[in-house]
Parts: structure tokens; C-alpha cells; sequence
């Protein structure tokens, strides 16, 4: 598989990720399998897609130690990416930024997932209450300690809302704001934002300012939380546990008017040949906003794994681009 550089250092994974949080946080818990996890995670490293993506968090904390579980017999071959500054608190998530909390929470992570040394250590969120500059800090020093490799800053759910329209400038000035702040304390290696065909506001607004300082960037939720696979119905429901029984783009009206941007990857998906799919042209689109750009799909199946894994193979022309451009803005957005 292709390489990409993480950054402007030596970093380098596969051109394809691993998000490992549907195998514990967020989706159908009703599907999670231990072993089937495991699976997963060997399947990815098998094809070379060996940034492993996970979060204390997912979990809480059972994401990491299946990781650890992989990496236990795999390390050498595994890019591991982990995250601190969300925390679970009688069934609320909150922010937890202060330097102490970030020093602890490093070392229970490398426990869990039974390594010496985390490649990327990302910031979750930033803590309202902290000083980005301090919870930096306290990261910084993990990397002086040789605990951490390099920091990521996450900027997730931070698109354009509702009005903002097709190219508007919301969403992400006051990630900018936190990321120029945080770049004068020690350097930012890569950030993590949502970026999909239905959700590309951060290749507006965001990977602009990385490409233009040598900071890598990792497209979460390249695949829309599964709607852009094509294998989702309006109108089918979601468990209660699932974020997407609440998410505005999964009511059936948002999702039966977003059929548009399936039938466009399904009809690009054909012209590439009859193995091809939906997903991996979903895919190959990310792959196509920078050299500096990987996606870093979910999956809670090795065969979903394997599928992720394969898109690094489908180029996408000029036309093609040019038509995903061409598409309606999707309906359905967070406040």
C-alpha cells in the first residue's frame, strides 16, 4: 500500500487508517464481538492500513486494550494513535484538560495498550477551563519523556452548520484560533477532522492552513458514520446506544434526501469496475484532497477492514472530482 507522510518529520503509515472506536463507543452495540475486533485489527496490518486509531475513551478504555491485545504480538509493524482530554463522568462525556489529569491519563494508556511509546498522542478537545498553551504543555512533556512520539490536535464536529452553506466560513476559526496557539508551544504533527463527501468543509477551511505549515491531516468519518457505504436504508432506525438515532442526518427525510450522494458514488463506483464500491470511492475522494491527507475509516469487521483497505487502488479523475463538487449540499447538520 501507498505510503503518506504523517507531518513534515519521518512519520510515514499506509495510506488507509483504522478507526477503531466502532468496536466498543457510538455504534450498535449490539454487534460489538471481542474476537471479531481482534480480527479486524490483523486484517488491517495484514494489508498495510497500520495506523491504528483509537481514545481512552471508546470504552470507556476496552478500545485500547483490545489494541493492546494486536499490538502485544504486533507493535513493530503498527502506527498507534491515541487520544486524551475526553473523559466519561456519570454518563456524561467532558472535557479534561489540566496537565496532571493529561500526565496520568498518558500512562494508563500505554498500559493498556502495552507499548513504551504512543507514535501520536491527540488532543480529544480542548478543555474550556485549561489554557490550550497548558494542556499542550503537559503534552509536550510526554514527548520530552519519550512516552509519546508526536501530538495531534482533534477538531472533530466542528464543521459548518446549518446556514453556513456550501462554503461558508464557519466551523473551524477557533480550531485555527487553538491550533496557532498551541503551534508556539511545541509543533502539531496532525490534526483529526471530519472529512467526507457529505462533510468536506474541513478541506476548505482546514487543510489549507496544515498543507501550508507541513501538518498531516486525518479525515475522520471518511465513510459518514456508514451512510455513504450505501448499505444503510432510509427509515431503518437505530438502536437507542447508536449516536446516529440522535444525529440530524440519520432522521428518514434526511437521509431519503441524501440518496443523491450515494447514487453519484455507486454510478462512479461502476465506472471503475464491478469490484469497486461505493466505500472505497467515498474513500479514494479523501484520499484525493493531499498528499498530506488519510483517511481513517471505522470498521468493526475484518471484511470492512479489507474493503477500507483496497480504495488506495481507485484514482479518481478531474471529472469525477469535479462532479462530487457539482453535488447538493447534505441535508441534516448539528446546531
Amino acid at each position: 500500500m501507498e505510503r503518506r507522510s504523517i507531518g513534515s518529520g519521518p512519520l510515514t503509515v499506509g495510506a488507509i487508517g483504522l478507526g477503531c472506536m466502532p468496536m466498543s463507543w457510538a455504534y450498535t452495540p449490539s454487534r460489538r464481538r471481542g474476537e471479531e475486533s481482534l480480527r479486524t485489527l490483523h486484517t488491517a496490518l495484514d494489508l498495510g492500513a497500520n495506523l491504528l486509531d483509537t481514545a481512552d475513551l471508546y470504552g470507556p478504555f476496552t478500545n485500547e486494550l483490545a489494541v493492546g491485545r494486536v499490538l502485544r504480538e504486533r507493535r513493530a509493524e503498527a502506527f498507534v494513535s491515541s487520544k486524551v482530554g475526553l473523559r466519561a463522568a456519570e454518563g456524561h462525556v467532558v472535557a479534561d484538560g489540566r496537565p496532571d489529569y493529561v500526565r496520568r491519563a498518558c500512562d494508563a494508556s500505554l498500559r493498556r495498550l502495552r507499548t513504551d511509546v504512543i507514535d501520536l498522542y491527540q488532543l480529544h478537545r480542548v478543555d474550556p477551563e485549561v489554557p490550550v498553551e497548558e494542556t499542550w504543555g503537559a503534552m509536550a512533556e510526554l514527548v520530552q519523556a519519550g512516552k509519546v512520539r508526536a501530538l495531534g490536535f482533534c477538531a472533530l464536529g466542528a464543521g459548518a452548520g446549518p446556514g453556513a452553506g456550501r462554503r461558508g466560513d464557519r466551523g473551524y476559526r477557533s480550531t485555527v484560533r487553538h491550533l496557532e496557539r498551541a503551534q508556539q508551544v511545541f509543533p502539531v504533527t496532525a490534526v483529526q477532522a471530519e472529512l467526507s463527501v457529505w462533510s468536506p468543509e474541513a478541506a476548505w477551511q482546514l487543510l489549507p492552513w496544515c498543507a501550508a505549515r507541513g501538518v498531516g491531516v486525518l479525515a475522520a468519518m471518511p465513510l459518514g458514520s456508514g451512510f455513504l457505504t450505501g448499505t444503510l436504508t432510509p427509515g431503518q432506525g437505530f438502536e437507542e446506544a447508536d449516536v446516529r438515532a440522535r444525529h440530524p442526518r440519520f432522521t428518514a427525510h434526511a437521509m431519503a434526501s441524501n440518496q443523491v450522494l450515494v447514487a453519484e458514488l455507486r454510478r462512479v463506483a461502476r465506472r471503475h469496475g464491478p469490484e469497486v464500491t461505493a466505500a472505497q470511492v467515498a474513500l479514494a475522494w479523501v484520499l484525493a484532497q493531499g498528499p498530506h491527507v488519510v483517511p481513517v475509516p471505522g470498521a468493526d469487521r475484518a471484511r470492512w477492514a479489507a474493503e477500507n483497505a483496497r480504495a488506495a487502488e481507485v484514482r479518481l479523475t478531474a471529472g469525477e472530482l469535479a462532479g462530487f463538487a457539482a453535488l447538493p449540499t447534505a441535508v441534516g447538520a448539528w446546531d
